[in-house]
């Protein structure tokens, strides 16, 4: 009698610890393993900050739509006017609820349109701070770095070297080769690099597009309480 008594006792135990972990498991958790689960998008954020807190640069915080968290730091030493025109936009609100809307495997992934097709903006352009158009900006297009999208002009290349926007991307390969000198690279990623990779191998249709959603839920970026002045925008 004892022995029943105690060996289902065990098994209750036993079962009540597997339910434990199998829970924990299932809970959503930042980087420093807190529970983001219950947490608001903004709240999300702004403890993902308080990690970046001591990082000179100033860091931009992407909190996706399913909790996860992208930040990259960015150089305003190499791009300035383009880190001005990230901020302003990021701190404004204008990237809420923008999906990553082309996504190349062994490439990068793409975001920043509000209209998800790939041809939105914010309404002006600014120009390329990159070597090819007068700017010394020697960051490379490797594994993490943040850099900004714009047209192109197979012509007159120089035509689209001042035809940025809202659009940016973050490379999950060497693409060196084929953009440096020629695309204004500003940041890299510091955390979250693992959810680019993520993403960067979802599904997608014939023009790049996944097939689910990757959608950016609230993206700021924390100045350290350093001021920027707005961008220097070009009339479309």
């Amino acid at each position: 009698m004892n022995k029943k008594f105690f060996g289902l006792i065990s098994v209750i135990l036993v079962f009540a610890l597997c339910m434990s972990l199998l829970n924990a498991c299932g809970k959503k958790t930042d980087n420093a393993g807190k529970d983001t689960e219950n947490m608001s998008f903004e709240e999300i954020y702004n403890t993902a900050s308080e990690e970046f807190s001591g990082n000179k640069n100033p860091v931009a915080i992407i909190v996706m739509e399913d909790r996860s968290v992208i930040a990259f730091e960015m150089y305003a030493d190499l791009a300035p006017n383009t880190v001005a025109n990230f901020i302003s936009l990021a701190n404004s609100g204008f990237y809420d609820g923008i999906i990553f809307h082309r996504v190349i495997d062994g490439f990068m992934i793409q975001t920043g349109d509000p209209q998800g097709t790939g041809v939105g903006g914010p309404g002006y352009k600014i120009a390329g701070e990159f070597s090819n158009n007068g700017f010394d900006n020697d960051l490379s297009h490797t594994p993490g770095v943040v850099s900004m999208a714009r047209q192109g002009n197979q012509f007159n290349p120089p035509l689209a070297y001042d035809t940025a926007g809202s659009q940016f991307f973050i490379c999950v390969a060497d693409v060196s080769y084929s953009l440096d000198n020629d695309y204004a690279a500003f940041g890299k990623v510091i955390s979250g690099m693992d959810k680019v990779y993520e993403i960067a191998k979802v599904a997608t249709d014939k023009n790049d597009k996944p097939l689910v959603e990757q959608k950016m839920a609230y993206v700021r970026v924390d100045t350290h309480g350093v001021a920027f002045n707005e961008p220097v925008t070009i009339a479309e």
